[in-house]
């Protein structure tokens, strides 16, 4: 009996290709985000850093220009994350489900990030690119990116790891039925319950039923 298994995870053999969103087991989307929200991570490390020594550090300035150029790799890696991302939410949401909606709520704190991290790049290359150490109020800017990015990271993993969202071996999810209610973690849709209760008062077979 073998104990490792690895062909399977490298082989592209009898993947489905679905254009921009990558092949059936192998998504596109989530490993382009990987790049932007570490580097945005970073980034704001070493700004903090870069601040927290001041302008008599030496490596204050180098750490500084650490984050603008760490910034800009992931803006731009961010491009493809979002086209692969919005190709994912064209064509496997449907309208009227909680995935829907967790994915409107994860494009919109993206869209916010990649917008910030413009903004943040614009400052530092048309006004702030020979300063010593980050400034104050782009280290502020590139916090909020990260937590910001945090919180968007997070909605994405909740399609993935509790809704199942192009991962080949999900079951039916009451998050992809339309509906206006939102399924918690851990709760049973109200149809199996009311199910269960049924079941739990039908009468066992061969015992009489009371009048």
């Amino acid at each position: 009996m073998p104990i490792f298994s690895v062909r399977p995870t490298f082989t592209m053999r009898g993947r489905r290709f679905k254009g921009l969103r990558g092949w059936a087991g192998k998504p596109l989307h989530p490993p382009l985000t990987d790049i932007p929200v570490a580097a945005y991570l970073l980034a704001a490390a070493f700004d903090v850093i870069s601040w927290a020594g001041g302008p008599d550090e030496t490596w204050a300035r180098d750490l500084y220009r650490a984050a603008s150029f760490v910034l800009l790799a992931g803006a731009a890696v961010s491009v493809l994350a979002a086209l692969t991302g919005f190709a994912d939410w064209l064509t496997s949401t449907p309208k009227g489900t909680q995935a829907r909606r967790t994915a409107n709520a994860h494009a919109l704190a993206m869209v916010t990030v990649t917008l910030l991290v413009l903004l943040d790049l614009a400052v530092r290359v048309l006004s702030r690119w020979d300063d010593e150490a980050a400034p104050a109020a782009v280290a502020v800017l590139t916090v909020v990116i990260a937590l910001l990015v945090s919180v968007g990271a997070a909605l994405g993993g909740t399609l993935v790891y509790d809704y199942g969202f192009n991962v080949e071996t999900a079951g039916d999810s009451p998050v992809w039925h339309p509906s206006g209610t939102d399924l918690l973690p851990g709760e049973k849709p109200v149809e199996e319950v009311v199910a269960q209760g049924q079941a739990q008062q039908a009468p066992a077979v061969g015992e009489p039923t009371r009048p």
